[in-house]
């Protein structure tokens, strides 16, 4: 069972987040003289605009649009948050953009229930916590969740159950194919071949004359909803992190910080699941009125043991010296990643031969087999 996850009118919609006047008059993310449209928020597209358009024929399309400069640092870390929610769900995500990703969850059915309540979590939570929308695509398949979250758009969750794939395609007309662009569509319909039910119920070997061997068999697959390629999540990744929205807004200090230690366990034991180390430790805090700060801390070597992680978290906290500050949520991440048994460690004269990390990683072993409870800190037992 595979999600795909359409963010809606991304850059814009970050920047209508951060100034909400904007949510209800068009605008576009791009250059306002020269460049191009990046995006363009549902009320600007009305008058034709569109990402990839030179900023001038917008203008002249839609002369009342307010133009925003991009600002590529927040949408990087509003992606970082969104993926990271990806994370929660599973493990099985590949990035196809900064903002669009599958998600396989085959083996969270079993955790969290019926696909349709998934996505809808994943929704909410994504708009909760980011203030941007998103449109969920799910089927049997990365070609038939891909379809069906473009026609929930915006702001949308569509899922099409095995039994009905064929039934959703066959209406669809060919542009709507995967990998079907303006030079193919012409040449299919120049063939009378109109809707994907005419690809069907053309023979394959017809379609392979007239298209290639590769081209035209995969038509044919996909016209039937046939695509066998898998969710490949990214092997490396470069920075693990985990985040968390408290109930209320709190300016208690000791609060955020059984929170930063609850979250450096977590980013500490998915390190070691991942067999990685790392030594630049992010704590990124988002405040009542939704403004977003975070702030880094270089560690001394490489590691992935929690009080490692956690005490360079909380000195990059309290670096930030802020007064009564009402939190709405904090996260941990941890970045310069490298692989566990490449990476170059000195211990210190006196460190003794079993230390934290043995614990840990017992640790971890315990909880696999036992659940989340079976070992926890005493401090991260208390409410």
């Amino acid at each position: 069972m595979i999600l795909h996850v359409d963010m809606d009118a991304f850059y814009a919609s970050v920047e209508m987040a951060r100034r909400p006047e904007l949510r209800h008059r068009p605008m576009f993310v791009g250059g306002a003289q020269r460049g191009v449209v990046l995006s363009a928020n549902y009320e600007a597209r009305k008058y034709g605009v569109e990402g990839g358009m030179s900023s001038v024929r917008a203008r002249r399309l839609c002369p009342q649009a307010t133009v925003v400069p991009p600002d590529f640092d927040t949408y990087q870390m509003v992606s970082r948050g969104v993926f990271a929610i990806f994370g929660t769900i599973t493990q099985q995500v590949e990035a196809a953009s900064i903002d669009e990703a599958f998600l396989d969850i085959t083996g969270s059915l079993r955790r969290l229930g019926d696909p349709v309540a998934i996505g809808e979590r994943l929704r909410a939570q994504v708009t909760d916590e980011q203030q941007v929308t998103c449109s969920v695509g799910i089927g049997p398949s990365k070609f038939v969740a891909k379809l069906a979250s473009t026609r929930a758009k915006p702001d949308g969750l569509l899922a099409v159950r095995p039994h009905q794939v064929v039934e959703f395609l066959h209406p669809l007309p060919v542009e709507a194919m995967w990998g079907v662009g303006p030079s193919t569509a012409g040449r299919l319909r120049q063939l009378g071949l109109v809707h994907v039910a005419d690809l069907a119920h053309t023979p394959r070997a017809t379609l392979q004359r007239a298209f290639g061997a590769r081209q035209g068999g995969q038509l044919h697959d996909l016209a039937w909803g046939k695509d066998t390629r898998r969710v490949v999540p990214e092997q490396v990744e470069c920075s693990i992190g985990a985040q968390e929205t408290f109930g209320r807004d709190t300016d208690d200090v000791e609060l955020v910080r059984v929170e930063l230690l609850r979250l450096s366990a977590r980013v500490a034991a998915r390190m070691r699941r991942a067999g990685m180390l790392g030594r630049t430790v992010t704590v990124e805090l988002r405040f009542a009125d939704f403004s977003t700060i975070s702030r880094s801390t270089t560690l001394s070597g490489p590691t992935d043991v929690t009080d490692e992680i956690f005490d360079g978290g909380w000195r990059a906290f309290r670096a930030l010296n802020l007064q009564r500050a009402r939190i709405r949520r904090v996260g941990v991440r941890v970045e310069g990643l490298v692989e566990a048994d490449k990476a170059f460690q000195q211990p210190p004269l006196d460190a003794p031969d079993k230390g934290m990390r043995e614990v840990e990683v017992v640790a971890d072993q315990v909880v696999r087999r036992f659940g989340p409870a079976a070992v926890q800190r005493a401090s991260l037992t208390r409410r």
